[in-house]
């Protein structure tokens, strides 16, 4: 219902749904964003992958509840199965892969950077999948936030080498994630489609932890804090806005928001835990910002 009236709301300054629907792009990646702060506190105080399934079960089980309560419809059948296929991708494969190169020692921004990419991934594989057409406006625009986030961690590229395959796995999760999501499962609803996604991907994710990990918690004040975000904000929150985005635009033009991510990433690594912010974040933050502008208008 909510959907269908922002969708027939009419253009201009007196509708009232307007401004929700403009503001929740930059709402998304300042909530999205903040995961990798989330996750630097989080993976110091236990390991990555028991960090991700305690959020994935907290996460899945509070929008259930909520589903539960107010008798929200749940997938079934043939549409139960590609809510599930997207979970595992976009949830297990990708923030597995992804929290798992930062407990190896990858900078936030690094993992933010090579996630930064999807947009591109997504729009190579949106033209035959989906059957979107991608203007050339959209590629320059794709182009100069490919830039962008480069130029945004360009003196920050130490990192374990070991990492890169689990952040370019993260990546291909993430990418693969969203396409699919787009063609199969556009329509599942928000709450208890993203339930679904959350606790199909956690037994995945727990049975790795007890495979490669010591499932332990050295700090659990840091550990309670980040999962209480990353529960709230990053899995509720976002998953929310990233799905109800997908159901109102196509699948390439939300992925273009991600070439934000790493400066915002580091702008908020300055703010909250003191990191430096360097020239080249500042000069990324720009490209990327009109890299989407571009991408996002054509």
């Amino acid at each position: 219902m909510v959907t269908r009236t922002l969708e027939r709301a009419p253009a201009g300054p007196s509708s009232p749904t307007t401004w929700p629907a403009a503001a929740m792009p930059p709402l998304f990646v300042v909530l999205w964003s903040s995961a990798f702060i989330a996750g630097i506190i989080g993976v110091d105080a236990a390991p990555p992958l028991l960090l991700i399934v305690t959020r994935f079960v907290l996460a899945g089980l509070l929008l259930a509840g909520v589903a539960v309560a107010l008798r929200m419809p749940w997938p079934r059948g043939r549409a139960l199965g590609h809510v599930a296929v997207t979970g595992v991708l976009i949830q297990a494969v990708q923030f597995g892969a992804l929290y798992c190169a930062l407990g190896m020692g990858m900078p936030a921004g690094v993992v933010a950077l090579v996630q930064g990419f999807s947009p591109v991934l997504v729009a190579l594989a949106s033209a035959p999948a989906l059957g979107e057409r991608v203007s050339r406006r959209r590629w320059a625009g794709f182009a100069l936030g490919a830039a962008g986030v480069v130029v945004a961690v360009s003196d920050r590229v130490a990192f374990s080498a070991a990492a890169v395959p689990l952040a370019i796995a993260g990546l291909a999760g993430l990418s693969a994630g969203t396409v699919y999501q787009k063609r199969y499962a556009s329509d599942m609803h928000l709450i208890t489609g993203t339930a679904v996604q959350f606790l199909v991907a956690a037994p995945l994710v727990a049975a790795a932890s007890l495979a490669f990990e010591t499932p332990q918690v050295a700090h659990w004040g840091s550990f309670g804090a980040a999962i209480a975000w990353m529960v709230l904000v990053n899995s509720v929150g976002c998953f929310l806005l990233l799905n109800l985005m997908l159901r109102r635009s196509s699948a390439s033009r939300v992925s273009t928001l991600f070439f934000l991510t790493p400066s915002v990433t580091a702008l908020m690594a300055w703010l909250i835990v003191g990191q430096s912010l360097s020239v080249a974040a500042l000069a990324g933050l720009a490209l990327g910002g009109a890299g989407v502008l571009l991408a996002s208008r054509s």
